[in-house]
């Protein structure tokens, strides 16, 4: 576990895409950070609150936060 985070900042509510990743182009909302900073949940569109690496994060263009 790591407590030192990646150089991304995300706030809870913010429209957020899986950039890189196995799920790679599954949208979502941020959540919330975890334990391990390197980690963060995200709501996805089909409602499951999931973990992923936030490097794997990017904001989602055309939304109201990105």
């Amino acid at each position: 576990m790591s407590n030192t985070a990646v150089e991304r900042v995300f706030r809870k509510g913010e429209a957020v895409i899986l950039a890189k990743g196995s799920y790679q182009g599954t949208p979502g909302v941020f959540v919330a950070l975890r334990a391990d900073a390197n980690w963060a949940d995200i709501t996805e569109w089909n409602g499951r609150t999931r973990s992923h690496p936030v490097e794997w994060l990017a904001h989602l263009k055309n939304s109201p936060a990105a």
